[in-house]
This record gives C-alpha cells, structure tokens and sequence, in this order.
C-alpha cells in the first residue's frame, strides 16, 4: 500500500514538473517586458514584430486596423474599460506598469468607430469641442491617413471645477485619425494629469506620440462615405 502511494506521489510530482516546464517554455517565447506579461495585453501583440525601439505591433480584435503598442504599458479589462461590437466599435485603455523606469506616465485612451452619416467633420469639430480645446488642431497627413492634433493643461481650480490653462505645459493630447479610404475614424487621448509624473520634455514627448499617431493603419477596402 505504502509503494502504490510513494508510486501516485512520485506520478503526480512528475505531472506537475513537467506541466511547469511546458509553461515555463511558454512563457520564455514571449518579449520579457510588461506588455507581454500581461496575458490579457498580449492577446493584441505581435511577439514577433518589434516594430521600433520600445514598440510592438498592436491589431484590433475587430481586424479593422494596427498601431504601435508602447511595450511598458498594459491593457485595462475590467469594469467595461475595454469594449468591442464586430468590426463597427472597439474601444480601449492601456497605462503604463508599475515599475519605476517608465520615461512616459500617462494614460491612452483608444475609440475606432465607423462615420455612418458620411460627415465626419462634425464629429471632428465635436470631438475637440468636447475636450474643451481652445487650440486648433493641426493637420498632418500621411499616405493613407489625416490626423489632427492638439494640446492643452487642464486642472482642477478651487472650485473643484476643470480648467484650462494656456500658460501651463500640455498635460492632455488629443488627436482624431481619419482614414482617407474608408469611413473609419480614431478618437486618441493622452493624458498625463492623473499621474505623478516626470517632467517632460515637452518635444520628445510629442514625437513619441508622433510615432503611435503616424503608425494606424486602417485595412483597406472601397471608400463607403459616398
């Protein structure tokens, strides 16, 4: 009796090394930074295309399109944060990891949507208009996008009220991604005002945003706004 039970120990101890080596080997495929530590974040990524320093390739679950993914942040999935209808919607949140080497802390916030009504300048015009800007946006375009972009300071004055401040540096980007073939758009915001972070270099910062912002890439079919 004793050598049947020192026999089913010795099996299951066995399974178990062997289940834990098969992880292990696993989890040795994937990049070791945060963003594939998450197992939810990189469900989105792709481990085998490192598309800059500090970057990997992002595809939607809707196939719609793909975009640079900061390696240091992770996705929110819970509490709604990420949310997706077939390929029309899909919207996201990602912050950076705890650890304490990030060069940027802020949050960025993700909404693909499909401009049924064919005038997507209004929402365009909506869309600034409800992040309370009082800066125009600038337009840049790349071969297959228009992407406009803008900045400002918010706080919270002593009316517990959110205001913005001209004098101050961004603390908020915003930008609206058009796709010049489809009727597809990007909502994109960047905030670093809930975070303790480092002082920015205001210039570095906006063109490690430049590189998300210029990396969409919506997929392409037959332009349906008309």
């Amino acid at each position: 009796m004793k050598k049947r039970t020192k026999t089913l120990s010795a099996i299951i101890i066995g399974v178990a090394i062997l289940i834990g080596g098969i992880w292990l080997i696993n989890e040795s495929r994937y990049p070791n930074v945060p963003a594939f530590d998450d197992h939810f974040t990189r469900e989105f990524l792709n481990k085998d295309k490192k598309v800059d320093d500090g970057f990997y390739e992002f595809e939607s679950k809707t196939g719609q399109y793909t975009m640079w993914f900061p390696e240091e942040y992770t996705l929110l999935s819970e509490n709604g944060d990420y949310a997706k209808d077939n390929k029309d919607f899909e919207q996201w949140e990602a912050v950076p990891s705890t650890s304490e080497t990030k060069e940027y802390r802020g949050a960025i916030y993700v909404r693909m949507a499909k401009d049924h009504k064919g005038n997507y300048q209004d929402y365009l015009e909506s869309f600034f208009k409800d992040h309370l800007i009082s800066e125009q946006p600038k337009l840049i375009k790349t071969g297959k996008t228009e992407i406009y972009f803008s900045s400002a300071h918010f706080e919270i004055n002593e009316k517990n009220q959110v205001v913005e401040d001209i004098k101050q540096k961004p603390n908020s980007f915003y930008a609206y991604i058009i796709d010049k073939a489809s009727n597809k758009v990007i909502e994109f915001s960047f905030e670093t005002s809930g975070f303790k972070n480092k002082q920015f270099e205001e210039e570095k910062q906006r063109k490690w945003l430049m590189k998300i912002l210029r990396s969409v890439q919506f997929d392409d079919f037959k332009d349906t706004r008309n």
